[in-house]
């Protein structure tokens, strides 16, 4: 059913390509009601309307908060055109129909991006536009509502298609959108508020999202998938894709895997990303040497993985990286050189990284009609609290040896075993429901790989030893060093075996599961 426009109300924080939908307006005689700097934009550009005070004969008051809260505004939007009671009181009243409402929102994201001036970030919250957008949303089947300026261009061709008037499929297609933008809106108050309390577990959560890009396929091929932007104060993603085709749902959650780990070292460092799992992690005061490391940890599982740096990308490094197939390639920077050999990779997707911020706030996990909410795993270990449990203790620098060890331990897939060898990994044994086979792979793929750096290697784990089983496998292949939370009722086990075989284990209290 197609709805003829007579009257429009406009009211716009954003008035940019506001010209095109007028033209359309004046075509139509459709007259237009508009308030403040949005009447001054039609105005000077050339076009009839009203001002919002002169048609409701009431003036603006308390500094703007109330102009477009009127009945005869409301009313207009709200009246069902095939009611006879509600058309006996429009007539009674002598007030108009509003067939359309444009309207965008007092630009609240955007304030909280620019100051923290809680007074002027208040007055930035938009009362009389979501009330206005509700309104028109509801009443679809009589008013068109138009809330992105995105929207104009479909706005016109409706308009030209049906001579002046809507459809109702259009109407209620704007419909859904205008209140998925309430709510948008009304969630980045309230999680505003939520953070300036400090308030991590609502009654109600709210979690909001702007819509990145529509990916390649989701987990699967048969899947659907998209990405959103969850965050109060960045606009953008941060991550520019400089070269490739469209990413899919596994390469983000590759791709954020890696920034995680990224995000945690201090030095130069690549890690290799396959299935959300680190296959290899390095940091080198040399940028190609973290790589090389990172890389044969495990070079049959790096095939097709995902590859992050926090480095610049050079010519001598592109090279080294071209000998294998990466699906990405995370930096914080391409040079030119890089760029011309990379460019033979048809496949090959390059993602720079240098204006990603990394937000350590909480993490959702999803499951039907419910999700769960924790806080971030922040910490490695509080050094206060590490306890040497063993004859021999570790020396300093053997303690910042483990500590990567663990810190790459916390961000793979529980049950997780990692081995590492001078800041590099050189066997990880993730994701299984038991802990002696977690050894097992991580002994397993070090001595496929490198056999000969099993030799005072340190192994670390996420969770306790449950039994001294996994803890003399570890032994038995070359490991001096073992970092785990301890808690067990096994643990003297798993010290006395450590003890005999003249290792160093450390507790810290501290677990690190990850699923």
């Amino acid at each position: 059913m197609s709805q003829k426009i007579k009257n429009a109300l406009i009211s716009l924080s954003d008035k940019s390509q506001i010209n095109r939908v007028l033209k359309i307006l004046k075509k139509y005689k459709i007259n237009i009601i508009s308030s403040g700097g949005t009447y001054k934009e039609i105005k000077k550009l050339g076009y009839k309307c009203t001002e919002i005070s002169k048609y409701t004969k009431f003036d603006e008051m308390l500094d703007g908060r109330v102009k477009t809260l009127h009945p005869k505004i409301h009313a207009g939007i709200l009246s069902k055109r095939s009611d006879k009671k509600h058309k006996r009181e429009m007539g009674r009243k002598s007030f108009k129909y509003i067939d359309l409402v444009i309207v965008n929102f007092y630009p609240f994201q955007q304030t909280i991006r620019e100051t923290k001036n809680s007074k002027k970030i208040i007055e930035n919250i938009d009362i009389g536009g979501p009330t206005m957008v509700r309104a028109a949303a509801k009443n679809f089947h009589d008013v068109s509502i138009i809330t992105d300026k995105n929207d104009y261009g479909s706005l016109v061709s409706e308009l030209h298609k049906n001579k002046g008037a809507t459809s109702l499929k259009f109407r209620e297609e704007m419909a859904s959108k205008a209140f998925g933008l309430t709510a948008y809106y009304d969630s980045i108050v309230s999680n505003w508020f939520n953070r300036k309390l400090n308030i991590i577990f609502p009654e109600r959560k709210i979690i909001f999202g702007k819509k990145v890009s529509q990916l390649r396929y989701g987990e699967n091929p048969h899947q659907r998938s998209s990405i959103y932007l969850n965050d109060l104060f960045e606009e953008e993603l941060g991550l520019k894709k400089i070269r490739g085709k469209a990413l899919s749902y596994n390469n983000y959650n590759d791709i954020f895997t890696g920034l995680e780990i990224l995000s945690s070292f201090k030095k130069s460092g690549s890690v290799i990303i396959k299935h959300a799992n680190p296959s290899g992690a390095s940091i080198n005061n040399s940028s190609i040497k973290s790589f090389q490391e990172a890389y044969i940890s495990d070079p049959i599982s790096a095939f097709g993985g995902v590859v992050a740096c926090n480095f610049t990308i050079n010519e001598k490094i592109a090279k080294e990286m071209s000998k294998v197939f990466f699906e990405v390639i995370l930096a914080k920077k391409f040079d030119k050189e890089s760029l011309k050999i990379f460019s033979s990779k048809k496949n090959l997707i390059l993602v720079d990284i240098s204006k990603f911020k990394h937000k350590k706030e909480y993490q959702i996990k999803q499951f039907d009609n419910a999700f769960l909410v924790q806080d971030k795993d922040k910490i490695i270990f509080n050094k206060k609290n590490l306890k040497f449990v063993t004859k021999l203790k570790p020396t300093k620098k053997e303690v910042e040896l483990s500590e990567f060890a663990l810190n790459i331990c916390k961000f793979v897939k529980s049950n997780s075993i990692i081995i590492t060898n001078n800041f590099s990994t050189i066997g990880i044994g993730a994701g299984q429901p038991s802990r002696i086979d977690s050894c097992k792979i991580a002994v397993q793929k070090a001595k496929q790989f490198q056999p000969k750096k099993l030799k005072n290697s340190i192994a670390a784990s996420d969770a306790f030893f449950p039994f001294s089983d996994g803890v003399k496998k570890l032994i038995k292949a070359g490991v001096k060093i073992i970092i785990q939370p301890g808690g067990s009722i096994r643990d003297k086990e798993s010290i006395l075996a450590a003890d005999k075989a003249k290792v160093k284990m450390i507790f810290t209290g501290v677990r690190h599961f990850n699923h």
